[in-house]
């Protein structure tokens, strides 16, 4: 049985959707779940159609701002993470705050990464050949502009809560298909 469901990503996020009566809200709501959906996809040009022209990314990282900043900056970021192939994940949300400029996730971020990336990254792994569940406790903050586009994200998380190795039955199909495609 797959470890995780990327449905399972925005989910929450629709489930609000539906019942918020608040046009703002529901803008801020769809524009979230729109870029999530597209990440998963992966569909790049879906994923930047919902950003401002210039966005910048805030990844907090030992008191250090790593995130990348402008939309050229930002589009590479992307166009690496849909190459490392750690894209299919599944956010669980403990938490949902939306206001009339931002959404706030809060919750397990897990991810599937390829051996070989995890280690180039430096998660320690000890087969690169091998898939990896990576789980961290994150909180996300998404700001966004008066047009209703993303302005960025702002990042904090606490670092790797678990990491295992995982047998190919716990592989999503999404997974099997984008890194072990005729398996």
């Amino acid at each position: 049985m797959a470890v995780i469901d990327p449905n399972n990503t925005w989910a929450p996020l629709e489930q609000r959707l539906a019942v918020t009566t608040n046009e703002r809200h529901r803008t801020v709501l769809g524009i979230v779940i729109e870029h999530m959906k597209a990440e998963a996809a992966p569909d790049l040009d879906g994923l930047m159609r919902t950003l401002v022209p210039e966005p910048a990314y805030h990844f907090w990282n030992e008191g250090n701002d790593v995130g990348p900043k402008g939309r050229d900056v930002v589009h590479t970021y992307y166009s690496d993470f849909v190459a490392s192939r750690s894209n299919v994940l599944e956010y669980q949300l403990d938490r949902l705050v939306v206001d009339d400029h931002c959404v706030v996730t809060e919750g397990f971020l897990k991810q599937i990464y390829p051996g070989a990336y995890a280690a180039q990254i430096g998660i320690p792994v000890d087969d690169p050949d091998a898939d990896y569940l990576v789980v961290f406790r994150q909180l996300l903050l998404w700001p966004i502009d008066a047009e209703g586009r993303i302005e960025g994200e702002d990042s904090y998380h606490s670092g790797p809560a678990e990491i295992r190795k995982l047998t190919f039955d716990e592989l999503p199909r999404e997974y099997v298909e984008l890194v072990h495609p005729g398996a």
